[in-house]
């Protein structure tokens, strides 16, 4: 097996596990894995692989953002709130590694809806619909990634 289609395999498997672990451009790398296989593979095949990876990403991130938000939008949680919900994930990232990211999300957004709703069951209602926004996100780029795996691994088939 050819060193570059080792390294493209590494790629798309660091890649997709990128899109679990929040420091790697997770679907990003798999497009990048694909490029250089296609690169070093050469021929329609390769190229119409690559193409197709990269639609596929182009696809995956216009729904990533598209349909969490408006999710949030018909919930009725603000931009600010997730704003709020966000820098408080990276400041909790830092403070618990890997597990102060989601804690601090949370209870960011808890605190922001709280103080602008001035209600606990509704600060808990805005929380659980951004915590499934976010969710919705994570589980489209994991199919994204997933699929451009796929792709990869047939143009692999494709091109033996």
């Amino acid at each position: 097996m050819q060193t570059a289609t080792v390294l493209a395999a590494v790629l798309i498997v660091v890649g997709t596990l990128g899109v679990l672990i929040p420091v790697l451009p997770g679907t990003l790398l798999c497009v990048a894995g694909v490029l250089l296989w296609s690169a070093t593979t050469g021929g329609a095949t390769a190229w119409s692989i690559f193409a197709g990876s990269v639609v596929l990403a182009l696809v995956g991130w216009t729904c990533k953002y598209l349909l969490p938000g408006r999710r949030l939008s018909s919930a009725g949680v603000p931009r600010a709130t997730m704003l709020v919900g966000t820098v408080c994930a990276v400041v909790g990232f830092f403070v618990i590694p890997y597990v102060g990211l989601a804690l601090g999300f949370v209870i960011g957004v808890y605190v922001a809806e709280h103080a602008r709703l001035r209600d606990a069951v509704a600060a808990r209602r805005a929380t659980a619909a951004a915590v499934r926004a976010v969710l919705m996100s994570v589980g489209i780029e994991l199919s994204t990634a997933t699929a451009i795996a796929v792709l990869w691994v047939c143009g692999l088939l494709l091109t033996r």
